[in-house]
């Protein structure tokens, strides 16, 4: 195996010491995140999964607009609140 000696930034070291265990090495560490973080293509494999679920995508969608309408709502009331303590 050939092996390239590479200068790495003292953060990205201690990042890379985190994963670190006895019987792995930094390039091993690098691999594993490799794999990990997989291409493109591990991604499409989920395209389409939920296509054949019974979900009501249009009532999802206006319970999700209903919450964080909500949400703002209590977010501006919070707010003005604690601008009215501040006096």
């Amino acid at each position: 195996m050939t092996s390239i000696n590479i200068s790495i930034k003292k953060e990205a070291y201690d990042f890379l010491s985190k994963f670190k265990i006895e019987n792995k090495s930094f390039s091993d560490v690098i691999l594993e995140f490799k794999r990990e973080r997989g291409n493109k293509n591990d991604v499409m494999r989920f395209f389409g999964a939920l296509k054949d679920a019974n979900i009501d995508w249009e009532a999802k969608e206006k319970r999700m607009k209903e919450f964080r309408n909500s949400f703002e709502k209590r977010i501006k009331e919070t707010t003005e609140y604690m601008e009215r303590s501040r006096k």
